[in-house]
């Protein structure tokens, strides 16, 4: 079982190729991973865990959500709130870091999921911020990273 933790910007340009993204996500089953790790934030994680749900059609791979506190989702908008449901009921796992929010859980999350990873897949374009945090996390503890460019 090879693992893959995911992490990305909450706020996509419009120009974001979703595309590109199953292309990326489907390459990492193709060599191997089998188990992914979903933050379950807005933006990047969801679109992931779109893409993923559609690959479960065609490949046997778990999805952990990894939710770094009960109810992060009340602070979605209504769409996403929908969507972060729709897609939790395709995850075979959920694990909630901690029973309510707390400085630094969104960290502690992302930690988490590196720690337990083979390799983290990323879109990752600035220097700051839970993305770069969790691209150096990985680099620092020896995780192979692979950037959606």
């Amino acid at each position: 079982m090879k693992r893959c933790a995911l992490t990305g910007h909450r706020v996509l340009p419009e120009n974001f190729d979703k595309n590109a993204l199953y292309d990326g996500l489907e390459e990492l089953i193709r060599t191997g991973c089998d188990y992914f790790y979903c933050g379950m934030a807005e933006g990047f994680d969801l679109l992931a865990l779109e893409c993923l749900v559609a690959l479960k059609q065609r490949y046997r791979i778990t999805i952990e959500a990894c939710i770094p506190f009960e109810g992060q989702e009340k602070h979605f908008s209504r769409e996403n709130r929908a969507l972060y449901r729709r897609l939790l009921d395709w995850c075979e796992q959920r694990t909630v870091i901690f029973p309510s929010y707390r400085g630094g859980c969104y960290l502690v999350r992302d930690r988490y999921m590196v720690d337990r990873a083979d390799v983290l897949f990323a879109y990752c374009n600035r220097e700051t911020g839970g993305a770069a945090y969790t691209v150096n996390y990985a680099r620092a503890r020896g995780v192979e990273v692979k950037l959606l460019t």
